[in-house]
């Protein structure tokens, strides 16, 4: 069993709670947020080992969550704890994404399998 804290942050509720179901099957413990402002405050109140975060929420960007994150983090740490799930992965995200040292995943992901792989990966 895998034993891993997860933030999943994802405003379509369908994604957010088949990814909750999927990881909580692998042994993770999952806690999920369909908003930024309230994901940040998890973020800073919680420990977790990974934050799964949708790019484009309703209230603020995926970004704005990383940057809020450096209160806690370092960017060392943002890069091992963060993965970016978006449907938008132009070259000017997959760049931003990578000044972070971030995963990204495109949505819908090809193989659900290896994306629950990177979500678990120490």
């Amino acid at each position: 069993m895998i034993n891993m804290n997860i933030l999943v942050i994802e405003d379509e509720l369908l994604i957010q709670k088949s990814l909750k179901k999927l990881l909580e099957k692998k042994g993770a413990t999952v806690e999920v947020s369909s908003s930024g402002k309230e994901a940040i405050e998890k973020i800073l109140s919680t420990n977790f080992d990974r934050i799964v975060c949708d790019l484009m929420l309703q209230d603020i960007t995926g970004f704005d969550i990383i940057e809020e994150s450096k209160k806690k983090y370092t960017i060392e740490d943002i890069g091992n704890i963060f993965v970016i799930m978006t449907a938008y992965s132009s070259p000017q995200i997959l760049e931003k994404a990578n000044s972070y040292g971030c995963k990204v995943l495109g949505k819908p992901f090809d193989n659900i399998e290896e994306a629950l792989e990177v979500f678990l990966r120490k």
